[in-house]
């Protein structure tokens, strides 16, 4: 092996921007989406992480900027690594933190600037509600809780099984 200079080396590594979510339920098993206003579709609250900043720091940011809730992110409960995708020109590593229950009343309160509306739906209305790269992120949370463990995925896709997640067909809350 021929010795490369540190900064020739760190050029040809692999380059890919990270993004990271909270996964909140409610006392009633149902998943908390958000509506950003900039897009046609729901997704978890969260956004991409910034420069110097960690994933579980970036998704408890998000989370106060676009709800205004204070959560502490837990346990790391999936990483999706997804393809580029137009607009995208790299990979995109999606952490997915376990923000807990949040029991009611509660009162969600969306930044007008950034949302829509913040809403609480079935993992079925999910899989509807969500980008086919994402939704299988909900089912694959779900089982991680289940089973207190972590649940990686490429492309939505755990691999070598060709479904999101083990036992796929049923999710935590009975079958499709």
């Amino acid at each position: 092996m021929t010795w490369v200079e540190p900064h020739q080396w760190y050029a040809q590594l692999a380059a890919f921007h990270a993004a990271a979510a909270l996964f909140i339920t409610d006392d009633a098993g149902r998943v908390l989406l958000v509506k950003p206003n900039y897009r046609d579709h729901w997704s978890l609250p969260g956004g991409y992480v910034d420069l110097h900043e960690a994933p579980h720091q970036a998704a408890e940011r998000e989370l106060r900027e676009e709800l205004h809730l204070d959560v502490t992110a837990g346990v790391l409960l999936v990483v999706d690594w997804a393809s580029p995708a137009e607009p995208r020109p790299r990979s995109l590593v999606n952490f997915l933190f376990d923000g807990g229950d949040l029991a009611s009343p509660y009162r969600l309160q969306a930044d007008p600037e950034e949302l829509d509306a913040a809403e609480f739906h079935t993992p079925a209305q999910c899989a509807r509600l969500l980008p086919p790269r994402v939704a299988p992120r909900v089912e694959a949370a779900l089982d991680a809780r289940a089973r207190k463990t972590t649940n990686y995925l490429f492309d939505g896709v755990r691999p070598g099984t060709g479904h999101p997640v083990p036992g796929a067909g049923t999710t935590a809350l009975g079958p499709r």
